[in-house]
Parts: C-alpha cells; sequence; structure tokens
C-alpha cells in the first residue's frame, strides 16, 4: 500500500522507489504481484508517464485510510506506555495573535521528538472540515463571535476587536477613533467573500446597514497591507497582524468588528499527539 501511495503521488515508479528507500525493480515487482492478486490494473504506465487508473484512485483511497489507521494503532500502542509519536498535522490560519505558533510547536518538539509535524495554511472552515474528516488534527481557527464552531471540540484562546488599518496617506489617517458610517464610500480589501476571515466585517456593516465596497480580495496578510501602504484600501485586521511601519496607521472603530479565535479538535477519539498539543496551550486570556 505504501508503494502505491508513492506511485500515485510521485507519477513515477523511480521517485517512488527512492522516496520508499528501495530498489525500482523492487518496488515495481511488489505493485505488479498486487495487481495480480486484485485482478486490476493500478497504474496506466508508459515509459514517460505514470498515473492511477478509475481502479487505483479507489484503491488509493482505502490505502491511504488504512495506513493512517495503522500508524494510529503503532501512536496509541506507544502512548499507553507514555511515548507519544506518530503525526501531527496542525491547521494555522494567516492571522494566528493568542498563541506564538512557532514557541509552542518548538517546545513541543523538544518534549516528543517522534512526532512528526505537518503545517497546513487555509481558512477555518477547510479545517473544521479537515478536523472532522480525520486530515487535521488540531487548527486555530478565527470567526466571528455569533458563529462559534460546531462538530468539534473547542477552546477559546481569545477575543478582540478588530481596528481600522489606513495608509498614512489616508484622509483618517490623524483620527484616534472612529464610529463605523466614517467608513462609509471607502473601498476596502478583505478576505474573500464567504469565508470565516471576511464574515466579522461584513456582519459589524450589515447590522449597521452600511453598504461596503470591497474591492480587492487576499488571503496573504503582506498583499493585504502592501494594497494599504499604496493607499489603494483600507482593512479591518487583528492589531497584532499589523507591523510597526511609519505606512501605516491603525485606528480604533466604535461597533467595529469582533472575532474570536478558537483552538478545536476532534471531540472523538483525538490521537495521542493531539491531545499531547492540546493539553499545553493555553487558556483563554481575558476579553479585550
Amino acid at each position: 500500500m505504501r508503494y502505491v501511495v508513492a506511485v500515485a503521488e510521485e507519477r513515477s515508479f523511480t521517485r517512488a522507489a527512492e522516496r520508499c528507500f528501495v530498489v525500482q525493480s523492487a518496488l515495481s515487482h511488489q505493485i505488479k504481484a498486487l495487481e495480480r492478486e486484485l485482478g486490476v490494473t493500478l497504474f496506466a504506465r508508459t515509459s514517460r508517464r505514470v498515473e492511477p487508473t478509475a481502479a487505483g484512485d479507489a484503491f488509493l483511497h482505502a490505502a491511504r485510510a488504512s495506513l493512517e489507521a495503522a500508524e494510529r494503532a503503532v501512536a496509541d500502542a506507544a502512548a499507553a506506555t507514555g511515548r507519544i509519536r506518530g503525526t501531527l498535522t496542525v491547521g494555522v490560519i494567516p492571522t494566528v495573535t493568542a498563541i506564538d505558533i512557532p514557541a509552542v510547536l518548538a517546545g513541543f518538539h523538544r518534549d516528543h521528538p517522534a512526532v512528526r509535524i505537518r503545517l497546513r495554511g487555509g481558512g477555518s472552515d477547510e479545517f473544521v472540515a479537515g478536523i472532522a474528516e480525520g486530515s487535521i488534527d488540531v487548527a486555530v481557527l478565527g470567526l466571528p463571535d455569533s458563529s462559534p464552531p460546531t462538530g468539534v471540540a473547542t477552546r477559546e484562546l481569545a477575543r478582540e476587536r478588530l481596528v481600522a488599518v489606513v495608509s498614512a496617506e489616508h484622509r483618517l489617517a490623524g483620527r484616534r477613533r472612529l464610529r463605523l458610517p466614517d467608513l462609509a464610500g471607502e473601498t476596502f480589501v478583505d478576505f474573500p467573500a464567504g469565508t470565516p476571515g471576511r464574515a466579522p466585517s461584513d456582519l459589524a456593516f450589515q447590522a449597521a446597514g452600511i453598504h461596503r465596497e470591497v474591492a480587492f480580495e487576499a488571503m496573504s496578510i503582506d498583499l493585504i497591507l502592501g494594497l494599504i501602504r499604496h493607499n489603494l484600501v483600507i482593512a479591518f485586521l487583528a492589531p497584532a497582524v499589523v507591523p510597526a511601519d511609519p505606512d501605516l496607521r491603525t485606528i480604533p472603530v466604535s461597533g467595529g468588528p469582533t472575532r474570536i479565535e478558537y483552538l478545536a479538535w476532534s471531540d472523538f477519539n483525538p490521537a495521542p499527539a493531539a491531545r499531547a498539543l492540546v493539553e499545553r496551550l493555553p487558556s483563554p486570556t481575558p476579553p479585550r
């Protein structure tokens, strides 16, 4: 099964053999033997191209699940003796402010060096789905205060009011505080429509009955800040993700959006490594 997964992902018998630390002839022989046993062809092959057949695609799904189950069995057995091992997949949104992720993972790795750590970037909604299906172990989520996550175990890490971020050249750059109506007619950059990262700002404007023009959408904080520096747009962001920069200004906004950061993990039989990480992460901070 490991050989089949390697060939499917590498699209090459040669690279798959290197990845599995075996000679190519042995890997090819094992896959041919498996095909004979199953009575199906798992890969379409030419001298230059390899790709799974329909039967191969069907086999891959179950093979990956079987390998993950085998790895979990080994991890559970090790955990019973006090040792943590296996793979830990952590989902991280672009705007984490409640946790110093590198510091936490460095401490975790020192305590549990046998655990392989995989980081995944993305949005809160896909992380919740990933936890439910088993492809993500632990994730940091950012959601509006009106939409707590469901279907996963969670711990609230922090809640914060977002601030308006404008260019130093913007007409509002000298203001110490704003109201939401002051931003009517401004052009915004924000996360893509429909994503949890965008929801707090959309909900705040909807509740105030104010139309907001979002002309640019991006998932990269660096790109968002770059657009603001050029005075093309303004944005609502967590204060901690905005660097000290003479070209940027952050301004509190009365009635502005509020975001909650959550730690999320499976509420059904989490892996030992996931439990160990959750246990070392902080308790909620007081509301700000």
